[in-house]
């Protein structure tokens, strides 16, 4: 099969395209015919070797996929071949990766795909996904009529906020860049859209949620707990799921007088169980139209080094080039 893999971690121009054995499945893994993956944040840090991980080498990198089942092993009880499947949480903790043209993949990291759902937007909004309903409805338990806010609307797991909130009856309040990721803040059916290079974004918020936000999703790598905090409400509840490296301060008495709570968590850190109790939802959103995750471009698995390298200058560099996810296809 041919595949994007690494022999060595460090820079995206180690990523190699070339041949590499057929996996053959066994146990409860399901042999899966990709059709497309999609490129992560946390896909070029693990190949940068960022984020450690025991990782087999030659090293398939990649976290998401969709495709068709083409055989199963023996224990494997969910799937039959010929099945429409999608997944991610692959390429970690010793896993291989999916940007190849096979990938075996144990069968409780993988959830049906309805027929009308796109393999391009299933693998899209996988990983992104699954982030966003951990975050909402395992953690902060979003209820309806509460208020959300999402930093960065347009970005991948922003833009699934935005989408599973409304879906699941709340109002939702979003902050965009520019004029255009306005409007697409407001097409996905943001209520309110500040443009935070132009305009005061706490003054906005408060105009929004006068009462306080109940659910604040930070996605920035570098959040401002100082300006933030305060705009909670009683009870209110905030979600982090970025910035490894940031040390900001916190104002602890406007957190905790409040009776405010935080979760923080890597998507990957979540059981088989907890990921596949997001997929049903997930599902019925991609086959309704609530849910359509942003696709910024797609790309020939082939050109996976150019991909990270761009994925990379977006997410460390700022390069503002990027408006959804990088989507890679096997033909």
């Amino acid at each position: 099969m041919k595949a994007a893999y690494i022999n060595a971690f460090g820079p995206p121009e180690n990523i190699q395209w070339g041949d590499l054995p057929d996996p053959k499945p066994t146990g409860k893994q399901v042999l899966v015919e990709v059709a497309a993956v999609a490129v992560n944040p946390i896909d070029t840090y693990i190949r940068a070797g960022a984020v450690p991980m025991n990782a087999p080498l030659p090293f398939v990198v990649g976290c998401d996929l969709a495709g068709t089942v083409k055989e199963v092993g023996p224990d494997v009880i969910r799937f039959k071949i010929g099945d429409r499947v999608w997944g991610s949480n692959q390429g970690l903790f010793g896993r291989q990766g999916t940007f190849a043209e096979l990938a075996a993949v144990d069968e409780d990291w993988l959830y049906p795909l309805p027929e009308g759902a796109p393999f391009t937007s299933a693998a899209a909004g996988a990983l992104v996904g699954i982030t966003a309903y951990l975050g909402l409805f395992r953690d902060a338990k979003l209820g309806h009529n509460e208020t959300v806010f999402v930093t960065g609307g347009t970005g991948g797991v922003g833009s699934t906020v935005v989408q599973f909130a409304k879906a699941a009856g709340a109002k939702v309040f979003t902050a965009a860049r520019d004029a255009k990721g306005v409007q697409a803040c407001k097409d996905l059916g943001a209520d309110g859209v500040v443009m935070y290079t132009k305009e005061d974004l706490v003054q906005r918020v408060k105009d929004f949620a006068p009462a306080g936000v109940n659910v604040w999703f930070e996605t920035r790598r570098e959040p401002d707990f100082a300006a933030t905090i305060p705009l909670l409400s009683p009870r209110g509840r905030f979600i982090l799921m970025a910035g490894r490296e940031a040390k900001p301060e916190f104002p602890v008495g406007s957190f905790y007088t409040r009776d405010c709570r935080m979760f923080g968590f890597a998507m990957f850190n979540a059981s088989a169980e907890e990921q596949r109790e997001c997929s049903d939802d997930i599902n019925a959103w991609l086959v309704d139209g609530k849910y359509k995750p942003r696709i910024d471009r797609i790309m020939p698995l082939s050109e996976s080094a150019k991909a990270h390298q761009l994925q990379e200058d977006n997410t460390l560099r700022r390069a503002g080039t990027l408006s959804g996810k990088i989507v890679l296809t096997t033909k």
